[in-house]
């Protein structure tokens, strides 16, 4: 009898490895293959009391979904007043192979809606489309601070996407 106390546990043994193994091969199914690729960037929403900015935002990205899907350009929306609309063509520029290029971001701020235009800072005379009051609103290399919802810096806003993104087409970087 003392044999088949022993042999009882041992045949258990092999049922719960057996369980482990089918519980581990269900998460490995169950779990998605490789996500897509996201990007992120540092800043949380900060536009809690500021509905002005909001709409200032929801017009940009309006104006930014036409493009997606554009060549490679993908817009990449995340929560907490960002999107970011990238291309994700693979170009060299200055002799350094880029895997995505960014064109345009905008993200709520505090006081403002930044509104990220890299394609001026493409060489071509992008600076000399735009009006006066508009540069007025570029406060570094290409970040523009929209603080005011006014018709007239909106249609710059316009203006920019499609030229941006004519330069880039020029460039062949789109």
């Amino acid at each position: 009898m003392a044999k088949a106390k022993k042999a009882a546990p041992k045949k258990a043994a092999p049922k719960k490895a057996v369980a482990k193994k089918a519980v581990k091969k269900a998460v490995k199914t169950a779990t998605p293959k490789k996500e897509e690729k996201k990007i992120h960037i540092k800043y949380a929403d900060k536009s809690a009391g500021q509905p002005e900015l909001l709409q200032i935002f929801e017009a940009i990205k309006k104006m930014a979904t036409p493009y997606h899907g554009k060549g490679e350009m993908i817009m990449h929306a995340d929560t907490g007043g960002q999107f970011n609309l990238v291309s994700h063509k693979p170009v060299v520029i200055g002799g350094k192979e880029r895997k995505e290029l960014w064109f345009i971001s905008a993200l709520v701020q505090k006081g403002y809606v930044g509104f990220y235009f890299t394609p001026i800072n493409s060489g071509g005379d992008l600076r000399k489309q735009f009006s006066a009051e508009f540069m007025k609103l570029l406060k570094g290399k290409s970040c523009f601070h929209i603080k005011n919802n006014d018709p007239a810096i909106m249609k710059e806003v316009e203006k920019a996407f499609k030229a941006g993104f004519e330069a880039y087409k020029k460039l062949g970087w789109i």
